[in-house]
């Protein structure tokens, strides 16, 4: 079956390689999902890595996590992705998984319900979007990247036909298909541009 999936995948490759990147991107996302892994993406020319924690695999993106931030890449930028070398990876045949009678009922009888209230679950059943999953991060302080010199700072407002950021009162709407990349800020960093902020409009007047 296994070789199957790979030469459906390769086939799928030769007659559209877009088609073919991002089905196996995702694949490999789903076979390394709570693992570390490395990925190598592109912004404009710039060449871009970064590694961290396999956290969501969507429809068109992938979010890694690691100590310092959690980072948003859609496959269209990215050119590799591998397992962090001298990391023991764990093939899901070997995890152990605890068997729930209550959360199958629940399943069988508010599965909706169900499913939409669990993170791990929703991965399981539904593919969700750049768009549907920055929807739940609503007022989390991001960094977007649009080119290697081109990004935008703010709070998410809002993730409908576009995402809609908030800095100092003022609203941005950005096209999903503009977005490169993005990252979440740290408090620090948050500190050091409101400052820069206040230092430059006093010098201003």
């Amino acid at each position: 079956m296994e070789y199957m999936d790979r030469a459906n995948t390769l086939h799928l490759s030769q007659h559209n390689k877009k088609r073919g990147k991002l089905l196996t991107l995702r694949k490999f996302f789903k076979s390394k999902r709570n693992q570390q892994v490395e990925v190598y993406f592109t912004i404009g020319a710039e060449s871009h890595y970064k590694e961290g924690k396999v956290s969501t695999v969507g429809r068109d993106f992938v979010m890694i996590t690691n100590l310092k931030e959690r980072v948003w890449i859609p496959y269209s930028v990215i050119e590799s992705a591998n397992i962090v070398y001298g990391i023991p990876t764990y093939s899901n045949a070997h995890q152990h998984y605890l068997y729930d009678n209550n959360l199958r009922t629940k399943l069988l009888r508010q599965f909706g319900e169900t499913v939409s209230k669990r993170d791990n679950l929703k991965q399981q059943f539904f593919e969700e979007t750049l768009q549907t999953n920055l929807d739940t991060w609503k007022d989390t302080w991001v960094n977007i990247w649009f080119d290697e010199n081109i990004k935008r700072l703010g709070k998410i407002s809002s993730s409908e036909e576009k995402l809609t950021i908030t800095l100092l009162g003022k609203k941005e709407e950005i096209d999903f298909q503009e977005i490169k990349y993005i990252e979440t800020i740290r408090w620090l960093s948050l500190f050091s541009y409101g400052y820069k902020h206040y230092k430059n409009k006093r010098t201003a007047t």
